[in-house]
């Protein structure tokens, strides 16, 4: 095996990777666990649902590798039943110096999810693994860190923005920062549902952080002072700020996901729906910095409550 320059690919750390792995849905359904704190979700038991939910996923990967991103993808399996596999960016990362980081999962059913065999895979497919750090054993404790669903990485500057929630323990968020060596910005961020103020499930439905911008929903964020915080922080890490309401967090233009090509040609991706609901001065701020990708995502983010971004895991493991 070749040695791996540990110091040399973090100090050429990118915000964005040309690699994603992405997890084919064979049982895509609405999931009874997860929609007791994900308000996004709407209960639809059409039998079309896992139908119209593969004819997505394939548009979308095959819109990724037109334009040159390396998408990996692997199927779900039926047993065990794991009904929202197509969102795998919560139960691991992959990072710059070969290490894998398994997350607690607050649904029974989505602790299913992790599975060595597509680490395996991702060996076979030339990726270094260097170790694998398992913070699942805090279920045990109640206690839960979604991965980069409830963590938002600027991984150049080493930042990682949390909104405190059932999926984002502050205690274990704290420790995550610590261990792997990023300031924590800990944030509460709300969403209005049927007249009350109730916590958002995944900091990444309202915020999206890319090389030279980052959108967010600073109305989500009711604290003045956490705001402000959140804020400063963007600007001070040399992000130009988009602003998006609640409507349009709503309609997942919050859940964005920077990647680029082999040549190292930057995307802004979403699905269509957030697209649509962006201002024309919106779109055209982003692609003063960048070209974007947007795919039709409808099932998915009905019955799932989760967007592009959702659907994509970032691999930055550095090739063997």
């Amino acid at each position: 095996m070749n040695k791996i320059d540990v110091s040399r690919l973090i100090s050429n750390m990118s915000q964005s990777t040309n690699s994603i792995l992405m997890i084919e849905p064979i049982a895509f359904r609405f999931n009874v666990q997860t929609a007791v704190n994900n308000y996004f979700q709407v209960n639809d038991e059409s039998a079309e649902t896992q139908t119209k939910a593969l004819q997505e996923f394939t548009a979308f990967v095959k819109k990724l590798k037109a334009k040159g991103v390396n998408v990996i993808t692997v199927k779900d399996t039926l047993v065990p039943h794991t009904p929202d596999s197509i969102f795998p960016n919560n139960w691991v990362s992959f990072h710059e110096d070969g290490t894998i980081i398994l997350y607690p999962m607050f649904a029974e059913n989505r602790r299913l999810e992790r599975r060595m065999d597509i680490l395996e895979r991702l060996t076979e497919e030339g990726f270094h693994i260097s170790a694998i750090k398992d913070y699942s054993i805090f279920e045990s404790e109640n206690k839960f860190l979604e991965g980069t669903g409830s963590m938002i990485l600027d991984r150049v500057n080493r930042i990682a923005y949390g909104a405190i929630s059932l999926r984002l323990s502050e205690e274990i968020f704290m420790k995550w920062c610590s261990q792997f060596g990023y300031q924590p910005i800990v944030f509460h961020s709300f969403q209005s549902i049927n007249g009350q103020r109730l916590p958002i499930y995944h900091t990444n439905v309202i915020m999206c952080v890319a090389s030279g911008f980052a959108v967010i929903c600073l109305d989500s964020i009711d604290s003045k002072l956490e705001r402000e915080l959140v804020e400063k922080t963007l600007t001070d890490s040399h992000r130009e700020i988009i602003e998006i309401s609640e409507g349009q967090v709503n309609c997942f233009a919050g859940n964005m996901l920077e990647v680029k090509n082999d040549e190292g040609k930057q995307f802004l991706v979403m699905s269509e729906c957030a697209y649509q609901c962006l201002t024309s001065k919106q779109i055209q701020t982003i692609e003063n910095y960048t070209e974007i990708i947007y795919s039709n995502l409808q099932a998915i983010e009905k019955s799932g409550g989760g967007s592009a971004r959702c659907c994509m895991a970032e691999i930055f493991l550095p090739k063997m």
